[in-house]
């Protein structure tokens, strides 16, 4: 891991209402073809974008691009007064959680080679995807679901001492930031 980077990644959070973070290896990512049948059998958004199964691919191809990144980053940020039973209004909180990634994602950008970023559920950018007729209108901008990666984000955050599990009106959000420094910063 680039001491040089991670350094300058945690100065520059500080502006940021992170709960908790912690820089990973992509081959500490456990992945899952479980969280994926839950995204088809559950998820109405299973097939409708580019950025949940089927579109991003097979688990294996998920897992071989996750693996080809150098280093990772995940951090959670919280929100509260959440309605567990409201799934459209727990949903809505979310936006604030994406924003935050955004910026963190174009931080990582500017210091980076090579840069993917995962998010919460599916993407939202459009009101209606493109997918499958037309390709993404906006793929530099496109955050994947951590979960549609095939990825137990929960256990992911275990293994790091991160929590989930915040209280009983509280939704905890996650990112997580796969990357390979530039040449001069390893």
């Amino acid at each position: 891991m680039n001491e040089e980077l991670k350094k300058k990644i945690e100065e520059e959070i500080t502006q940021f209402p992170i709960c908790e973070y912690a820089f990973i290896r992509p081959e500490e990512i456990p992945f899952s073809e479980r969280v994926r049948y839950i995204c088809e059998t559950e998820c109405p958004r299973y097939g409708t974008s580019w950025a949940c199964p089927p579109a991003v691919g097979t688990l294996e191809e998920c897992r071989r691009r996750c693996l080809a990144f150098e280093d990772g980053f995940i951090f959670t940020t919280v929100s509260e007064g959440a309605d567990l039973e409201n799934m459209d209004a727990m949903l809505a909180m979310r936006t604030d959680h994406e924003k935050i990634t955004r910026r963190i994602v174009k931080m990582f950008r500017e210091e980076c080679r090579e840069v993917q970023a995962f998010s919460t559920e599916s993407c939202a950018i459009c009101e209606h995807c493109a997918y499958p007729d037309a390709p993404c209108r906006h793929p530099g901008y496109m955050l994947p679901s951590v979960e549609g990666y095939g990825i137990l984000v929960t256990e992911l955050a275990e293994k790091h001492g991160m929590s989930f599990l915040n209280g009983s009106d509280v939704v905890t959000w996650f990112s997580l930031i796969l990357y390979t420094a530039k040449e001069n910063m390893r």
